[in-house]
């Protein structure tokens, strides 16, 4: 029988798992951090850490690999939801962050489909 002492089922970790795609196309090509993805990523991080949002029940703010989105910006994808946000600066990320992952509620004008 495996060991599962200290699993908790049917609870998360994390209350939202939010994925920041953060690769470059060393050919020129679209991607996201042609947007400054890494640096709005640390952005994100430190402002859920200073709202005090972070952590175990809260947001974790992860780096992902190409998300395979890159025509539509830099993109985003928040999880259990599968919430697919595109952003352009820090007023974007703060809206995100105080709209969905303090409130809720989808921020439609940066959602994409």
């Amino acid at each position: 029988m495996p060991h599962t002492s200290g699993y908790r089922t049917g609870m998360s970790y994390y209350r939202y798992h939010v994925f920041f795609c953060t690769n470059q196309r060393d050919d020129g090509s679209d991607c996201c951090q042609r947007f400054g993805a890494a640096a709005l990523r640390d952005y994100a991080k430190r402002r859920s850490k200073e709202l005090g949002l972070a952590g175990e029940g809260g947001v974790r703010i992860n780096t992902a690999g190409c998300l395979d989105r890159c025509a539509e910006g830099p993109v985003i994808v928040v999880y259990p939801e599968a919430v697919w946000y595109t952003y352009l600066d820090e007023s974007d990320i703060d809206e995100i962050l105080s709209e969905h992952l303090q409130h809720g509620r989808i921020v439609e004008r940066l959602l994409i489909q």
